[in-house]
């Protein structure tokens, strides 16, 4: 307290300058008042804390609103093969893990009996076939027959009756003319019903049905990959009868996988056909690239869920169906956004949102935000920051507003901080 020691030679000269001790005493106390007035000032201000925080600059980039869930894969296609006759199998062609095109043929069933009965439904079909010709040809000749004999028995009608109106024709033979018309007329119209031959266009009609269903159950016996893919199971060997509906091969696409998850609806209403996505195998593997093919319309009123399917390319066919992955769904990206380390967020118990603002002042001052996306560490700040503050990020929570801090190095900090 040098200041207070100071004040007693003032006081020593106005007590030369004025008599009496009161005007004494009162200078003396006024002037030593004001050094122990600004002594107490000071020590307050170097008694305020001063709190040490890591802090972060508010930066503006590029984030993305995700869904992360667990999928199981499928393949791109997939077809069971069950044959549509029960027979013993005659021979394959194909082994499991065998590759395989669209149409191949990948085994037979034991077919001699269709043999024998197509071969059969062929001779009925070209037998009824030869029987229509010969009386399409025989109706169509008397028809023609026909027709001339109707055309001369039409012309002597005629002529007769020319003849008759000049006189020179008796009555009697216009007569008989008359009636050999009207028979050959009746003549001409029997050949053309016979012509029309529906009978017999029926029976090759049927023969060559027969034809064509024999022709189809000896087809049925040639087993074909509906798809191109590689051959996943063969369960049976030749000479076995498999029972009727079970699959003899199953084959699958796997040029590219399909990873089925299940979310909420919340999360369904973000996602769209074509939305980037990926998912991560795991035992080391690589994360693969997909997009987002299907979004269910309607949830399942079982798991109360919105079925989503991302479909992602796999070469080299590492990837294996009925494999579980750990998906991620970006269903918004925001390029520009006001991002802030989650950590420096501070949630009240009604919800609100604010941040811890450092001042020019070297004061925390509580600043009110309002959030968006989150994305793993980062927030996205929608109101209350435009960038390039100052936020603090570890001793944020429960520091009062106004507090003097200081800013420490740290792996929080960035390397924004100053000590």
């Amino acid at each position: 307290m040098k200041q207070a020691d100071s004040s007693i030679p003032i006081s020593i000269k106005l007590l030369n300058h004025r008599s009496g001790w009161a005007p004494f005493l009162t200078a003396a106390l006024i002037v030593t008042a004001s050094p122990l007035a600004s002594c107490s000032s000071k020590n307050e201000q170097e008694a305020a804390p001063v709190v040490t925080v890591q802090a972060t600059i508010v930066e503006s980039k590029t984030i993305q609103s995700t869904i992360q869930t667990d999928a199981i894969l499928y393949p791109l296609d997939q077809a069971a093969i069950v044959p549509r006759l029960t027979a013993p199998i005659k021979k394959f062609y194909v082994q499991r893990g065998s590759e395989v095109r669209a149409g191949q043929l990948l085994a037979e069933l034991e077919n001699q009996d269709l043999v024998g009965a197509l071969t059969e439904s062929q001779g009925g079909y070209e037998q009824a076939e030869a029987g229509y010709k010969n009386a399409l040809q025989s109706a169509s000749q008397d028809l023609q027959v026909a027709k001339e004999q109707l055309d001369a028995t039409q012309k002597l009608y005629d002529s007769r009756e020319t003849l008759y109106e000049q006189g020179a024709m008796a009555a009697r033979d216009v007569e008989d003319a008359s009636i050999a018309l009207t028979q050959a007329r009746n003549q001409y119209d029997l050949a053309q019903k016979a012509y029309n031959l529906k009978a017999a266009a029926g029976q090759v009609t049927a023969a060559k049905g027969k034809t064509v269903s024999a022709e189809a159950q000896l087809n049925y016996t040639k087993i074909v990959s509906p798809i191109n893919g590689v051959v996943a199971d063969r369960p049976y060997y030749a000479g076995e009868t498999p029972p009727s509906g079970s699959p003899i091969l199953t084959i699958m696409d796997l040029s590219s996988v399909v990873a089925r998850a299940y979310v909420s609806p919340q999360q369904a209403a973000q996602l769209h056909v074509g939305d980037s996505a990926s998912f991560s195998p795991g035992g080391g593997q690589p994360e693969t690239a997909g997009k987002v093919t299907v979004v269910s319309p309607a949830v399942d009123p079982n798991s109360t869920t919105v079925q989503v399917w991302v479909q992602a390319p796999n070469p080299g066919e590492r990837l294996k169906p009925g494999s579980t992955v750990s998906l991620r769904i970006v269903a918004n990206t925001v390029k520009d956004a006001v991002v802030v380390p989650a950590e420096a967020v501070l949630t009240a118990p009604d919800g609100s949102t604010s941040v811890m603002v450092i001042g020019q002042d070297g004061q925390a001052h509580l600043t009110s935000v309002k959030t968006e996306i989150r994305e793993g560490d980062e927030v996205q700040i929608v109101s209350g920051l435009r960038g390039g503050e100052h936020v603090v990020t570890t001793g944020a929570y429960g520091l009062p507003d106004g507090t003097k801090v200081k800013v420490s190095r740290g792996p929080a900090s960035g390397g924004q901080g100053t000590d």
